[in-house]
C-alpha cells in the first residue's frame, strides 16, 4: 500500500502513512482489534488502517464538527466498523468507556492543525489569508485567538509566545500587541501578522520564513489547549492499551515531540531503586520503545507533501500488565 493511494480530498496526503501502518500492524493482527484515532481530522490514516485490517474496529475522536462530518462521509464504506465521537483527545478514557472498548490494541495521535483548518480562510488559523482572529478547533468554545490577543496581559502574552511559540522576541511582540490594541482591537489575521512583523527586528525577519509563524502557533496552542490535552491524553492512551498494543504519535513541533518523548520515556524506564542485586518486578517497565528516537519523513515524502517536513514520529508497545 502506497501513500499516494490515500490522497486526501484536495490532494492532501496523510503524513508518514506507510510507517504508521507498519508500526501498528503487529498490534492489529489478532482477532477483532480495536484502534483509537485520537485526532481523526479528514480520516486519511483511519481509512488506510480500516482497509488494511478487515476485522479492525476504529474509534475516531475529533473536537472539530467539520472533521467529524467529512470523515463520516469518507469512512462510509467502513461504517459498520467505525465509531466516530466528537470530543477532545484528553476525554479518551471516558469515550472508550462509553463505546464499550475500555482496552484497545492501538492508539494513533496525529497532532496539530489539520489541512481543512489551515485551508479554510474563515477559520483564522493561517497568516496567508486575511480572516477573523479565530483559531478554534471547536467552533462552539468561547475563547478565540482574538480574545487572547485583546484581553491577556502583556505578561501572559509574553509567556505564551515564549513557551508555546519559542519566540525569541516574545516580550517585544507582546509589547507591540498591547500598544496596538489600546488604539484599536486587533481582529484580523492580516493585522496581527503586520504587528508581529513590525515587532521582529529587520535582521531576523530576513531568514526563517514568515516572522508571524511562531506567534500564530503559540496562539493556536493556547486557544485549543493542545499541550494540556496531550499531557492528559497520551498517558490515558497508554493505560488503555492491552499487552502487545501500540501507540504511535506524530508531532509537528518541538513542544509536542518533547512532551511525547517525556511521557513515553517515563513509561519505558525501570524504576527499581539503584544498588539492588535484581530488579523489582513492580518497578519493571510496562512498555518498550518501538522507535529509536524520533523518526522523520524521507525526502521523497517531504517533496510530495511539504506539510510533512516538520513531522516527528515516536511509538511504544505495552509489554506487561500493571502489577
Amino acid at each position: 500500500m502506497h501513500v499516494h493511494d490515500h490522497a486526501e480530498p484536495g490532494g492532501h496526503v496523510p503524513v508518514m502513512l506507510e510507517r504508521v501502518l507498519e508500526l501498528l500492524a503487529p498490534a492489529l493482527s489478532g482477532p477483532s482489534p480495536v484502534l483509537v484515532d485520537a485526532n481523526l481530522g479528514l480520516g486519511g490514516h483511519a481509512e488506510a488502517l480500516l482497509a488494511a485490517h478487515p476485522e479492525l474496529h476504529l474509534v475516531g475522536i475529533d473536537r472539530d464538527p467539520t472533521a467529524i462530518e467529512r470523515s463520516t462521509a469518507r469512512l462510509a464504506p467502513f461504517a459498520a466498523r467505525t465509531t466516530l465521537v466528537r470530543a477532545v483527545s484528553d476525554e479518551l478514557t471516558e469515550v472508550l468507556s462509553q463505546v464499550g472498548h475500555p482496552r484497545v490494541d492501538g492508539v494513533l495521535f496525529d497532532l496539530g492543525v489539520s489541512s481543512p483548518q489551515l485551508d479554510e480562510a474563515e477559520r483564522g488559523f493561517a497568516y496567508s489569508y486575511d480572516a477573523p482572529l479565530d483559531m478554534r478547533m471547536d467552533p462552539e468554545q468561547e475563547l478565540t485567538a482574538g480574545g487572547v490577543v485583546n484581553t491577556y496581559s502583556e505578561g501572559e502574552l509574553t509567556r505564551i509566545l515564549r513557551d508555546y511559540g519559542e519566540e525569541r522576541f516574545a516580550s517585544r511582540v507582546a509589547r507591540f500587541l498591547v500598544r496596538e490594541r489600546a488604539a484599536e482591537p486587533i481582529t484580523s489575521t492580516k493585522r496581527l501578522a503586520e504587528i508581529v512583523r513590525e515587532a521582529i527586528p529587520a535582521a531576523t525577519r530576513r531568514t526563517g520564513g514568515n516572522p508571524a509563524k511562531r506567534t500564530f502557533q503559540a496562539l493556536r496552542i493556547e486557544v485549543n489547549g493542545e499541550l494540556t490535552a496531550l499531557e492528559r491524553a497520551l498517558p490515558a492512551a497508554l493505560d488503555a492499551l492491552k499487552v502487545g498494543g501500540r501507540v504511535v504519535v506524530l508531532s509537528y513541533h518541538s513542544l509536542e515531540d518533547r512532551l511525547s518523548k517525556q511521557v513515553l520515556t517515563a513509561r519505558t524506564r525501570d524504576t527499581s531503586p539503584q544498588g539492588l542485586p535484581v530488579p523489582l518486578p513492580a518497578h519493571q517497565p510496562r512498555f518498550r520503545l518501538v522507535t529509536r528516537g524520533a523518526e522523520l519523513p524521507d525526502e521523497e515524502e517531504v517533496a510530495r507533501n511539504p506539510r510533512a517536513a516538520s513531522a516527528r514520529l515516536r511509538a511504544a508497545e505495552r509489554i506487561r500488565e500493571p502489577e
